[in-house]
């Protein structure tokens, strides 16, 4: 891993956020990609690492990356808050015009960074979101978890009115000013956090644009199939009242 060079200085700084729990093995490899296809599409960057309680040595590995690479900064919780909490954390110390954020399994192959990051600052959406729901998307998983994949999109988007395929997916960006505007809103404090954003940023009327991905199921996912689905059926339950009764 080299330092930062940024040949492009018209171009918006993009902060690059990396929600962390327990990725002490893949922290540096994460971070040497990610900054080495952010300079060749010659963006000004941050990589921050927000670290959310961590036991097994990824805290020091992401203070050793901070002190090693000056675009990269760690954001450390003692105790384990939630992803969606770390992320909310983090974006309120972002410098950059544009945030985004991506699990730190990779599972969104990076050549899909550029474009993400150009629906907003070149074609003026607000919101861009990775999306394996369509049809110029490349997606490995078990049938099982594309038919839950689907069967909870489908659900979210009836029960909530969103027009977007795919809400979880762990690759988007968001144009500065939307998301701080709506972080106040969003309660929810780990995996929902992806679909609730985009939920509200619908209903406020930002635009938003998907992004086809390719996209492999990691094999140690922290996702538990049941017990997450499980949950989070009950909270697109739990936002549908809120929204239909505080709106």
């Amino acid at each position: 891993m080299t330092e930062q060079k940024n040949s492009s200085e018209t171009a918006a700084m993009v902060s690059v956020v990396l929600p962390a729990y327990n990725e002490a093995n893949r922290i540096e490899v994460a971070v040497a990609k990610i900054s080495q296809t952010l300079k060749e599409d010659e963006y000004p960057y941050e990589i921050i690492i927000a670290e959310d309680g961590s036991t097994d040595g990824t805290a020091e590995k992401a203070e050793e990356l901070a002190q090693n690479y000056s675009y990269v900064r760690h954001i450390h919780r003692e105790k384990r808050l939630g992803r969606g909490t770390a992320l909310k954390n983090a974006f309120r110390q972002c410098n950059g015009e544009v945030f985004v954020y991506m699990d730190l399994d990779l599972a969104s192959d990076l050549k899909s960074l550029k474009p993400l990051i150009d629906a907003i600052t070149v074609e003026g959406y607000d919101f861009s979101t990775g999306s394996r729901m369509l049809p110029e998307s490349r997606v490995e998983r078990t049938l099982r978890r594309s038919i839950s994949s689907k069967s909870y999109n489908f659900l979210v988007r009836h029960m909530l009115g969103s027009k977007v395929m795919d809400h979880q997916c762990g690759f988007k960006a968001f144009r500065k000013e939307a998301v701080l505007s709506l972080l106040g809103e969003v309660e929810a404090t780990h995996w929902f956090w992806d679909t609730e954003i985009l939920v509200r940023a619908h209903r406020r009327g930002f635009k938003i644009k998907e992004i086809p991905v390719e996209w492999t199921s990691g094999k140690d996912t922290k996702v538990n199939l049941a017990k997450d689905s499980w949950r989070m059926f009950w909270q697109v339950t739990n936002l549908w009242w809120k929204l239909k009764t505080k709106g």
